[in-house]
């Protein structure tokens, strides 16, 4: 077929999935080959990647479809499979005949090169399939960001990547930074999918019993310019008379766990966040809050949390629910709850409230001197009712320490113990200050030392509105439409991808309900994905109808 033929159609198949990517390709000169393309025995072309001197062909010269379908042959488990290279487009197809195998990306680079493939031969069948998709010259951002949005273990199975051997040789060093994005994405995938698993039906259910008093949350917050953020870290104890001092100053935002540390050192907090879904965060508040104390809690937590104040501010973590909720019923403010903890959240909210410099104090992340919270906390009541002559303070203490692996740093004259998830909860704060305008200022204290450079920072450009907004309908209303839609959501057919039956509407619906399914699927590890998604169709729905009774 003629080569402009070959490329027009190949760009017509690809603007119907990704017309962003048909517009590059199609706009692109090329100016040098990359390709020789020669016909295998079988007459199929198989495209030569040039070296100085030689050429590498990029599939079996002998039959590359029986080659590519031998390779999927020897996949077993359903999954997502990630193809580093394009070549002839045989490992795609075969990889889309297998229907266990839910979506199939690409990964190339050199789009001057992609325009030759196109070229070449017809890739239509491949391009017009949405589970595949084609990726050329992406930062590794962009590849993190497809990979956290579409991988959904509990349904792909597994993740495979499978290289083009020859196609890697031309670009060795940006398909080794490719490899490298892919396995870091993978672990945030697995990391989440972990959360998932212990949280999501109790996200859920906090969720919609929440709904009712979130519909008519009205207060209006004022603006603020320099704030502190306490965590409940044991250097809080040095800082808590430094912060004493410039309290009147200051808009101080406790943490849920600081709080009881704070009350007890005579420093009232103007705010405190909570995010835990659990119940035991209500342990924080068994010595009451200050009715003049605003109550900022994330729509998962829970509903015993919110009955402590009337001054509450729920707003929107990254939960799928709680941003269709926003979308779709009342827009609460979103606050980046993806630090994983407490205290990034609360720097977090003190920035989209306008804070222009914030002053960090407790935040040790690590346990200095072996120590894991500062005095005044919940962990010391409970641990003090529990202790007996056969199970001491020190025990418990030790046996909260030791919990996990733990690595010993020297730091001058003192020295803290840290594990990874605290690690990653200190880099992950670290991170969001660089991109951020406001003035991290973190207090001298014990623990693990924040980097950060404040250079050129404290001007705020940016404002999150966090004026109250009225509810579209009632909370009833909004728990009925949640439930017929996903009464309606399709029925999964044995042998078929669920995500390939839903409509865009049905998968934002069906996002909402995943991490319930990440908890079943550890209670039942043996559900197949079909009866999997059933189970949780039903218990999602069985569980708005026990809302339902309780608002009626």
């Amino acid at each position: 077929m003629d080569k402009k033929i070959n490329l027009e159609q190949n760009l017509l198949a690809l603007s119907k999935n990704n017309p962003d990517l048909s517009s590059r390709i199609s706009g692109v000169e090329i100016r040098q080959n990359n390709y020789i393309f020669q016909e295998s025995r079988s007459t199929d072309i198989v495209p030569s990647w040039l070296t100085p001197g030689s050429s590498l062909p990029l599939h079996s010269m002998v039959d590359p479809h029986r080659e590519a379908k031998r390779l999927m042959d020897s996949i077993k488990e359903e999954g997502f499979i990630i193809l580093l290279g394009l070549g002839g487009g045989y490992y795609a197809e075969a990889a889309l005949e297998h229907k266990k195998i839910g979506l199939v990306l690409a990964l190339d680079f050199n789009i001057s090169s992609i325009k030759e493939l196109f070229c070449s031969k017809d890739y239509t069948k491949i391009l017009s399939d949405n589970r595949f998709h084609l990726i050329i010259d992406a930062a590794e951002y962009e590849i993190e960001n497809f990979i956290l949005r579409f991988y959904q273990p509990l349904l792909y199975g597994g993740i495979q990547t499978l290289p083009l051997r020859a196609r890697i040789q031309g670009d060795n060093d940006a398909f080794t930074k490719t490899r490298l994005t892919i396995e870091a994405s993978i672990k945030k995938v697995s990391a989440d999918l972990s959360v998932q698993s212990y949280f999501g039906s109790r996200w859920f259910s906090n969720i919609l019993r929440n709904l009712k008093k979130a519909e008519k949350n009205n207060n209006i917050l004022p603006s603020i310019k320099k704030a502190a953020v306490i965590a409940a870290g044991p250097s809080l104890n040095l800082q808590v008379k430094s912060l004493r001092e410039k309290k009147n100053d200051l808009f101080i935002i406790a943490t849920d766990t600081s709080l009881p540390c704070l009350l007890s050192n005579d420093v009232c907090p103007d705010a405190v966040v909570s995010i835990d879904c659990q119940h035991i965060s209500y342990s924080h508040f068994m010595g009451g809050l200050p009715k003049d104390t605003l109550l900022f809690i994330d729509l998962v937590s829970p509903p015993l949390i919110a009955s402590q104040s009337k001054n509450i501010h729920f707003f929107s973590g990254n939960h799928p629910l709680t941003t269709y909720i926003c979308k779709t019923w009342r827009p609460f403010p979103m606050v980046d709850t993806s630090g994983g903890n407490v205290t990034y959240t609360s720097v977090a909210l003190a920035e989209i409230l306008g804070a222009e410099s914030i002053e960090l104090y407790g935040a040790d992340f690590s346990y200095p001197l072996g120590l894991s919270y500062a005095r005044g906390t919940y962990i010391y009541t409970c641990i003090e009712f529990m202790q007996k002559r056969l199970a001491s303070l020190e025990s418990y203490h030790s046996a909260l320490l030791y919990r996990g692996p733990l690595t010993k740093i020297t730091r001058d004259t003192s020295w803290y113990y840290e594990s990874q998830s605290l690690k990653f909860y200190r880099q992950k704060l670290e991170e969001k200050c660089q991109v951020s305008d406001f003035s991290l200022i973190p207090q001298e204290g014990l623990g693990a030392p924040i980097m950060v450079s404040n250079i050129n920072k404290g001007i705020k450009v940016y404002k999150s509105d966090y004026s109250p907004k009225a509810a579209a309908t009632s909370a009833e209303n909004l728990l009925l439409h949640v439930k017929n839609s996903i009464q309606s959501l399709p029925q999964p057919m044995k042998d078929f991808n669920y995500l390939q039956l839903l409509t865009d509407d049905e998968r934002i619906i069906f996002n909402t309900i995943l991490p319930v399914a990440a908890t079943l699927k550890r209670r039942f590890p043996l559900l197949n994905t079909n009866d999997l998604v059933e189970r949780t169709r039903e218990y999602c729905v069985n569980e708005i109808i026990r809302v339902l009774r309780i608002i009626d």
